[in-house]
């Protein structure tokens, strides 16, 4: 039998609405914890079929010590191999298949249970989330199971406090992953610290808002910023207008509702926050050089 040390529940539930959308995987409400961890089987751990595409209320993290496949996040396939790490905020799609046998360690956690008053807890998550894909050396990923494997020991025996011990092995956990996985994040000193710091918030306030709120001036209420100093902090940080970047978020959910769902066009429009499905159809051609529909044809493999 394939074995997987997992964090997770096997009681998972799927969110179901008037119109069909994307398959919501959520941590069993009927439990007290926010925060689950356990081994395993590999078979425990896939929630959904690898050909149904999902996404989940609660931070999903993979650590994958032995095995082989692919990870579709959000349309980009990445390999799963040794020593490798996946991060998924809440809301992205993702579909995992692996295609040998697989050990590693599942851990799952809702934002109540990290929602932290520590800025210095904050900044690490939201740092950790610019990146789905790590890798590591084989000797840093030991090193990051002997931080697993003593939050599993905490959560096994529930001594008290032990919620506590839990997020503050968290800290140490992902302090470990931005400070030596393998990824394209840029190292950032203290002079542009500021910026990173309000770049991470600005992304977070897009992706909670963008059906709601599509102008650069809703978001400069929010950051208490001008239009000007908004986009001069995106284009220092990743080269592009901050509105380039609420259009962006808003064609990601668009493609995750296409591709994930049957909704009708108008539907999806709707869901996004567009009354005009004509104007949405404009927007979305603008922007991929696909109408919704060809895309859903071009792409449905997913």
């Amino acid at each position: 039998m394939n074995t997987l040390a997992v964090i997770t529940t096997n009681r998972s539930i799927l969110v179901k609405s008037k119109h069909k959308q994307i398959p919501i995987v959520q941590i069993d409400q009927d439990r007290s914890e926010k925060f689950i961890i356990r081994k395993s089987t590999i078979a425990d751990f896939q929630d959904l079929p690898p050909s149904k595409p999902h996404r989940h209320n609660f931070y999903y993290l993979l650590f994958v010590k032995k095995g082989k496949g692919s990870h579709n996040i959000d349309f980009n396939i990445y390999p799963i191999a040794e020593n490798t790490f996946f991060f998924l905020k809440p809301g992205q799609v993702h579909q995992v298949q692996f295609t040998s046998p697989a050990q590693g360690y599942l851990i799952q956690f809702n934002r109540e249970f990290y929602n932290s008053a520590k800025e210095q807890s904050n900044m690490l998550i939201r740092k950790l989330g610019r990146n789905n894909h790590y890798v590591f050396s084989k000797k840093r990923f030991q090193k990051l199971e002997k931080i697993l494997d003593a939050m599993l020991l905490e959560h096994n025996e529930k001594a008290f406090n032990y919620q506590h011990s839990i997020k503050s092995y968290i800290d140490i956990l992902f302090a470990e992953i931005i400070r030596y996985g393998h990824n394209d994040l840029t190292n950032i000193d203290s002079e542009n610290l500021y910026h990173q710091e309000r770049f991470e918030e600005l992304m977070e306030q897009i992706e909670t808002h963008f059906t709601t709120h599509k102008q650069v001036t809703d978001y400069t209420k929010m950051m208490n910023l001008t239009s000007y100093q908004l986009n001069a902090l995106t284009k220092v940080m990743v080269g592009e207008t901050c509105s380039k970047l609420i259009n962006e978020q808003i064609i990601l959910e668009a493609k995750r509702s296409l591709l994930a769902t049957s909704n009708q066009i108008n539907e999806v429009a709707f869901t996004l926050g567009y009354d005009d499905p004509s104007y949405f159809i404009r927007f979305f051609k603008k922007h991929t050089g696909y109408s919704p529909e060809a895309f859903r044809k071009e792409f449905k493999q997913f």
